[in-house]
C-alpha cells in the first residue's frame, strides 16, 4: 500500500503542477461536464442545455488541439555531451575559480579560496518573504520538460531552499528563496536539454542563454534567473575509518545507479537554522539519516567543507561536508534507508580511506580518480568525487 500511496502522490505533484499551467483547458473540460450534466428532461431547458453542451465540446476540443500542438511543436532531447567550459570562463568575481569535468560525471566550478573561506567563515542568511516563481520563458516550456524529467521516475514536488548570492568571503547576507522541486526540474535542468523547433529546425540553446552572462562568462548567482535550489551532500566516516555511501536507484532525479555520498539531497524549509553553515548541516545530517538508517546520536560532528556548481545541471549550488561517526563500520553494515527512501538507494556500501593521504596526494598535483579505489573511481558520483576531495583538503588542514 505505501508504494501505491508514494505512487498516487507523486502522480497528484505532477497533474496539479500542469494543470496550474493548462488551467483553460480544464475550465472548458468542466464546461463540457455540466452542459452534460444539465441535459434532462424539460421544454427550452433541454434546447438551452443542448446548445451549451454543443458549444463546450466546440471550445474543449478547440482548446485540446492548440495544446497539443503547442506540446509537440518544440522536439527536447537529453544533451550527453558535458558544459562546454572551456569556452566560458568562470564568473568574474569568483576567486581563482576554475573547471574540474569528470568524464561521465559531470562539470563543476569549484575554488579554493571559497572552500577555505567556507570553513573559517559562517555567513548570516536573508530569506525571501516571495517564494520563487518561474520566470514566463522558463513558465511556457514547463509541460514539455517536466514529462521528459518524470518519465521512468516518481518526482515529488516537496519544497526547497534555493540561493541567491555563491558563498564568497565578504559575502553578507547571503539571500535565500523558497522554491517547489518542480521549480529545479523547470528551470536548472532545463540546461541538460536539447530543444528543437520542428517547423524550423532552429535549437534554443538553453545552456547559453540562461547561464552565460552578456560578456561570455558563467552567470554568477546573483544574475541567474533559475530556481537554483542548494544541493547538500555530506561523506560519513565511521569510528575505523570506512566511509559510509550508496548506491543511487534509476528512480533518482540524477546520477542514477551510481555510488552517491552518505547522504545527499537538497535544503529545505525545516533546515533553515539562522546561518549558512548552520543550515547546511542541518540538511546534511537529515539526508544522511534518512539514506542511510544511521540514528542521530550516531552522528558526532558535521563540518561543512566545501562548494561548487554543478554546471550539467543548470550551475545549481552545492554544498559539501564531511561527518564523524561514533560508529564502528561492524555497527553500521547491513543499514540502509527506511520507508520512502528505500526506493531511491541501495543497502550501505563500506569502503576503507585514508583522509589524509588522499589529501597529501591531491596536494601534491595527483590527479582525484588516480587517487581513489577501483569502485569509486569508475561509478562515483559527482557529488562523491567532490565531496572526497573538498574533505581530503579540508582533513590535511
Amino acid at each position: 500500500m505505501g508504494g501505491v500511496r508514494r505512487w498516487a502522490r507523486s502522480r497528484l505533484d505532477y497533474l496539479v503542477f500542469l494543470g496550474s499551467r493548462e488551467w483553460p483547458v480544464l475550465v472548458a473540460g468542466v464546461g463540457v461536464l455540466l452542459g452534460a450534466m444539465t441535459v434532462l428532461p424539460s421544454s427550452i431547458g433541454v434546447a438551452l442545455s443542448v446548445v451549451a453542451l454543443v458549444l463546450g465540446v466546440l471550445t474543449f476540443t478547440r482548446d485540446v488541439r492548440l495544446l497539443r500542438a503547442r506540446w509537440s511543436a518544440y522536439d527536447f532531447s537529453v544533451i550527453a555531451a558535458p558544459f562546454p567550459h572551456q569556452e566560458v570562463p568562470p564568473p568574474a568575481g569568483f576567486p581563482e575559480g576554475r573547471y574540474l569535468a569528470v568524464p561521465g560525471r559531470g562539470t563543476a566550478l569549484v575554488s579554493d579560496v571559497v572552500d577555505e573561506g567556507l570553513r573559517g567563515h559562517d555567513f548570516p542568511v536573508e530569506l525571501a518573504e516571495e517564494r520563487y516563481r518561474l520566470p514566463p520563458r522558463l513558465r511556457a516550456t514547463a509541460p514539455h520538460v517536466l514529462p521528459l524529467r518524470a518519465r521512468g521516475r516518481l518526482l515529488f514536488n516537496g519544497a526547497v531552499v534555493g540561493l541567491r548570492d555563491d558563498p564568497l568571503p565578504g559575502a553578507n547576507p547571503l539571500r535565500l528563496h523558497r522554491a517547489r522541486f518542480f521549480d529545479g526540474e523547470c528551470s536548472n535542468e532545463l540546461c541538460g536539454l536539447r530543444i528543437a523547433d520542428r517547423g524550423t529546425g532552429e535549437e534554443f540553446d538553453a545552456r547559453r542563454r540562461l547561464l552565460v552572462d552578456a560578456g561570455g562568462r558563467l552567470r554568477s548567482l546573483a544574475e541567474s534567473e533559475l530556481a537554483d535550489p542548494v544541493g547538500i551532500s555530506t561523506v560519513a566516516l565511521t569510528t575505523d575509518d570506512h566511509l559510509v555511501l550508496v548506491v543511487q536507484s534509476h528512480r533518482n532525479a540524477a546520477s542514477q545507479l551510481l555510488v552517491a555520498p552518505s547522504g545527499s539531497g537538497s535544503l529545505e524549509p525545516r533546515d533553515l537554522a539562522g546561518t549558512l553553515v548552520d543550515s547546511v548541516r542541518a540538511g546534511m545530517e537529515r539526508e544522511l539519516c534518512e539514506e542511510t538508517g544511521l540514528r542521530a546520536d550516531e552522528v558526532a560532528s558535521t563540518r561543512v567543507v566545501g562548494y561548487a556548481r554543478w554546471l550539467e545541471r543548470g550551475a545549481r549550488p552545492e554544498f559539501f561536508g564531511l561527518t564523524r561517526l561514533t560508529a564502528s563500520s561492524a555497527e553500521v553494515r547491513g543499514r540502509r534507508a527506511k520507508g520512502a527512501e528505500r526506493l531511491y538507494s541501495s543497502p550501505v556500501l563500506l569502503v576503507p580511506v585514508d583522509l589524509a593521504a588522499l589529501g597529501r596526494g591531491l596536494r601534491a598535483g595527483a590527479d582525484l580518480l588516480a587517487l581513489l579505489p577501483q569502485r569509486l573511481r569508475e561509478d562515483g558520483s559527482l557529488p562523491l568525487l567532490l565531496a572526497l576531495r573538498a574533505a581530503a583538503l579540508a582533513d590535511l588542514g
